[in-house]
């Protein structure tokens, strides 16, 4: 690990102000990915600005009846949250299916949205990445593409968003709330949160360099059944092959969707809001078809298409299996 400078700020503004005067400076929240990437060289900050300790873990309930969730809130405590296992059971659901248990205990909350991808060839420094260097290449695009992006991707960049939360928080349209050096605020919904790779795969979110994320929000609470589904390599720890975030009502016996977004298919969370919106009765092959309109698999990766079908059947199947025995969501 190359030698960097550490500061603990005692406030947001100092936090921001500390970034902002320091050109190589990053912040710091749990470390579980931005450690690993220092360790690699693939991420080399000058200088680390820790935010854990300024009171930004708290719960809250906004005035329209919604969640408020400080950016240090471990991911752990979020899944455990009353409220949250109660009203936004699919974000407790999608939480507990990533990572192992130590890791949730430190994992925060924006970080776990900021986290960056796991291709293989972002974290090996031999290979030519766009994302890590700019310009260089994607060694991607002629390599082994296995559980890369079918969706969304550009011929710059296919690499794949890693967080189970981010998919959930996409289904349930949270937003984050920041702060920059200038003290001025922003509420970005986090379908604006997440940049396209494009030419410039390197710049993964709308957030400027000195700009915190100090909470995300969800609006009231949507009702309905609650499905967070994963498929992986293999039972645990793993990163989601295919992963979809279901909200869904029983009407006449058939599921009706209401939200649904998914994961291991695209450089960010993948909702396309038009598979929501159809006709009453559509079968999951029919909405998986809408979902997967555009898609560009390589050799490697072509069975994510087939995959995500048959996830999204036995997510809708569960719904139903969940409304016959009349179980809580």
């Amino acid at each position: 690990m190359k030698a960097f400078t550490y500061q603990r700020p005692a406030s947001v503004q100092e936090a921001v102000a500390a970034v902002r005067a320091n050109p190589g400076a990053r912040f710091i929240a749990g470390g579980t990915n931005l450690l690993d990437l220092m360790k690699l060289h693939v991420e080399t900050p000058a200088h680390l600005v820790d935010v854990n300790r300024l009171g930004l873990d708290r719960i809250e309930t906004t005035p329209e009846g919604g969640l408020r969730i400080g950016a240090m809130v471990r991911n752990a405590d979020l899944a455990a949250h009353e409220g949250v296992r109660r009203d936004y059971a699919l974000l407790s659901r999608a939480i507990a299916a990533g990572a192992s248990g130590q890791l949730r205990n430190k994992a925060s909350t924006a970080g776990n949205l900021l986290q960056r991808t796991r291709c293989p060839y972002f974290y090996d420094r031999a290979m030519a990445c766009n994302k890590r260097t700019p310009g260089s290449g994607c060694a991607a695009l002629g390599g082994h593409t296995h559980n890369l992006a079918i969706l969304g991707a550009s011929e710059h960049c296919i690499a794949t968003h890693p967080s189970d939360m981010a998919v959930a928080m996409r289904a349930l349209d949270a937003a984050v709330e920041t702060v920059d050096a200038d003290g001025a605020t922003r509420v970005i919904p986090i379908a604006a949160l997440y940049l396209p790779p494009g030419t410039t795969p390197h710049l993964e979110t709308s957030l400027r360099r000195d700009e915190l994320i100090t909470a995300v929000t969800l609006p009231p609470p949507l009702g309905g059944v609650h499905v967070y589904r994963k498929v992986r390599d293999r039972a645990s720890y793993a990163f989601a092959t295919v992963s979809v975030a279901l909200v869904a009502h029983l009407k006449n016996g058939r599921v009706s969707i209401g939200r649904m977004a998914f994961g291991g298919l695209a450089p960010a969370p993948w909702r396309r809001e038009e598979s929501e919106r159809m006709p009453e009765g559509a079968s999951a092959a029919d909405i998986a078809d809408s979902v997967l309109a555009g898609a560009r698999p390589t050799a490697h990766n072509a069975y994510k298409l087939a995959l995500v079908r048959r996830t999204l059947a036995a997510t809708m199947a569960h719904v139903q299996d969940i409304q016959s025995q009349g179980a809580r969501t």
